[in-house]
């Protein structure tokens, strides 16, 4: 019954989680608000946060698992991809705790992680399947044949999901972090008051740059005719603009179903949290008969209950790394 220490700072969340054979148990979050201001994540600034959060998640990991540090076996850590201080921040703290405590070292990519964040609750998806991971920084759609045997058989060509969301969102004004705020808006608005062009890209590749541009060049007409324009429609352009990420999403999840005969369909990422796309993608699947997984909330955005989840199944296939190993900030596949 292995006790699995997950280690998760590959952004602007702090988090610490513990699995104990294939159960999550504890997992801790620590969100930065210090980058509202510069409508962004800093860098070096949630390298700095980091450091004063690691040690207190951890603690609090450990505490809420009502373990101790002696019943740890083996420590997970999110190697990359990610923001290349943030990442140090981890990666050294699991280094230097499975080296005082002389355990073994997991690696753990962020992206794989999303993923096998769907096997922590129950139902679990059955090999083969085919998930969308749509993220700030990621959108793609993953082949997963096996547990950690993934093959990227679509991805964005420029663009992710996650970035269209927060970019429109600050077209309209909204503070950061605007994604959450867009789904929030959206619940009251008519997601057919206004209609937004879906990029013709041919096979299963995304593109989201000239989705932005178009949304731009809108706000701003509409906007010079009426200056109330934003505030009179803002439920509107959210609930519209959300609809328009969501189905180019969906369309090209529903080809790859279709190309590779598959009907195990699971959802990861931090854009996994929004609610339309979840109901599109829950709509779609009764439509189409697939058996459709989508993760809780807690385990959509950044945490390390998914790491701690990756890292048990590589415990059980005994996959360690040692003491050398470094962040990669674009780790692939």
């Amino acid at each position: 019954m292995p006790v699995i220490l997950g280690i998760e700072s590959s952004c602007d969340e702090t988090s610490a989680a513990i699995c104990i054979d294939s159960s999550v148990v504890s997992n801790v979050i620590t969100s930065q608000s210090i980058h509202a201001a510069y409508g962004g994540v800093v860098p070096e600034l949630a390298s700095r946060v980091h450091q004063q959060n690691i040690i207190p998640a951890v603690q609090q990991a450990i505490l809420t698992a009502k373990v101790t540090k002696n019943d740890i076996d083996a420590v997970s850590f999110t190697r990359g991809p990610g923001l290349l201080g943030a990442l140090l921040v981890g990666v050294s703290f699991a280094k230097a705790f499975a080296l005082a405590r002389n355990l073994p070292l997991i690696e753990v990519n962020h992206m794989q992680a999303h993923i096998m964040a769907n096997f922590i609750e129950a139902p679990k998806p059955r090999f083969p399947f085919i998930c969308l991971t749509v993220s700030g920084g990621h959108t793609q759609i993953v082949l997963v044949k096996t547990d950690f045997d993934f093959e990227i058989i679509g991805q964005t060509l420029d663009d992710a999901a996650g970035e269209a969301m927060d970019k429109t969102s600050r077209i309209l004004g909204l503070p950061y972090p605007g994604g959450p705020l867009i789904d929030k808006y959206a619940r009251t608005g008519n997601p057919e008051a206004f209609h937004f062009p879906e990029p013709q890209i041919p096979g299963l590749n995304f593109s989201f740059s000239g989705l932005k541009t178009a949304f731009l060049y809108f706000v701003r007409d509409k906007v010079a005719a009426n200056p109330d324009f934003l505030k009179e429609n803002m439920n509107d352009l959210c609930a519209s603009i959300e609809k328009r990420i969501a189905t180019i999403l969906i369309n090209k999840l529903k080809k790859a179903a279709d190309q590779y005969q598959i009907k195990e369909i699971a959802l990861a990422g931090g854009v996994s949290a929004n609610t339309g796309l979840r109901n599109l993608l829950q709509q779609t699947a009764d439509q189409q008969h697939w058996n459709c997984y989508i993760p809780a909330f807690e385990y959509c955005t950044d945490n390390a209950a998914m790491i701690a989840m990756t890292g048990y199944y590589k415990f059980l296939k005994q996959d360690f790394v040692g003491q050398q190993i470094a962040p990669l900030a674009r780790m692939q596949f």
